[in-house]
């Protein structure tokens, strides 16, 4: 259900280069979830950085929610950027598999195959 890959990358520049490749591939980045900060801003101490970007295709989001309103749960895509054991992540929960716990509609199910192959390119392209 998970697609997580390691990169060479800072956090900042995985950043800098994932919301690059999201435009690339006719997403929008519609905000990104500093983790360390938050936390540090609730007074807790929280070491390591993540980043987490709410990412969506409109056109793609409109057909799911005409489908089934109630996946307004599901949506935004999140596509994640952390550190841990002394390396950089990238990942993201695959559409497909959280699809599949939610609808069996065929329809829905194509179009989050083509969210998913576009999100794993994003990610890709990131690292």
């Amino acid at each position: 259900m998970k697609h997580i890959v390691t990169t060479t990358k800072t956090v900042d520049q995985a950043a800098k280069d994932l919301e690059a490749a999201v435009i690339r591939n006719k997403f929008g980045v519609l905000h990104i979830h500093d983790l360390k900060a938050t936390m540090m801003k609730k007074g807790v101490d929280f070491p390591q950085e993540c980043r987490i970007f709410e990412v969506c295709n409109p056109q793609k989001a409109k057909a799911v929610l005409t489908n089934d309103m109630s996946l307004n749960m599901a949506l935004p895509c999140r596509i994640s950027i952390w550190e841990e054991n002394g390396q950089v992540k990238i990942g993201t929960l695959k559409p497909v598999a959280l699809l599949s716990t939610l609808s069996d509609s065929k329809e829905l199910k194509s179009i989050a195959e083509e969210v998913e192959s576009t999100i794993i390119t994003i990610i890709d392209e990131t690292k």
